[in-house]
């Protein structure tokens, strides 16, 4: 279970079970109903907050996806300050079912972190990319500089970022996690080699993104 989710499955597991002793204590139908849904969205919650081990490929230059989910965009950026000239950038859908833990995608430091204020349009929507919740962290890796933007979706409400500015990371530390919908975007290089095309399924850690070019 991914720490992120403890604050919400800690008391829906103890509501669970004071429920379940009360309708032991008096059974009603009423109450049957009431523990059942308890029970199931306690279910739901520890599917959701689900953290499975995963082990990056072999190769230590390859650039790793940050997050589980389905490619829905790969365009170009015209220019990019972090980047310091044209960039490409690669969105993720997460969808309820996907795993929503993220993690970072290759070895290096943390530049900085900046958290914006917006709206919440639905993930999968163009517009959640510049719109919605967000927190920006960028970095500059072995290879080249990117960023990761965690995106809010239409039922996210909490962006937890782990990140530290000024500090060194290696590929697979634990980057964040959005609590429930969400999108992850990264910027690359324009030169980045990119072993993803729009629609692929990706899986956080194991799935190559690419590779910096230098």
């Amino acid at each position: 279970m991914a720490p992120e989710g403890r604050i919400i499955l800690v008391p829906l597991l103890l509501l669970a079970v004071l429920a379940g002793l009360g309708l032991l204590l008096a059974p009603r139908p009423w109450l049957q109903g009431i523990v059942g849904f308890i029970w199931v969205l306690a279910g739901l919650s520890l599917v959701f907050f689900r953290d499975p081990v995963r082990l990056p490929p072999k190769d230590p230059n390859a650039f790793v996806s940050p997050a589980d989910g389905k490619v829905v965009a790969i365009q170009p950026v015209e220019y990019d300050e972090h980047i310091g000239g044209e960039a490409l950038q690669v969105a993720i859908f997460l969808s309820l079912f996907n795993v929503h833990v993220q993690r970072v995608p290759t070895d290096g430091h943390v530049d900085s972190t900046q958290h914006r204020s917006g709206r919440f349009l639905a993930a999968f929507n163009p517009g959640a990319s510049e719109k919605n919740e967000q927190v920006v962290t960028c970095f500059t890796g072995k290879g080249g500089k990117f960023k990761v933007k965690q995106i809010a979706g239409i039922l996210a409400r909490r962006i937890i970022c782990h990140m530290r500015p000024h500090s060194s990371v290696q590929r697979g530390n634990r980057l964040g996690f959005i609590r429930f919908g969400s999108r992850v975007e990264i910027i690359v290089p324009a030169d980045f080699q990119l072993q993803v095309t729009v629609g692929k399924r990706v899986e956080g850690i194991t799935t190559i993104i690419g590779y910096f070019s230098s």
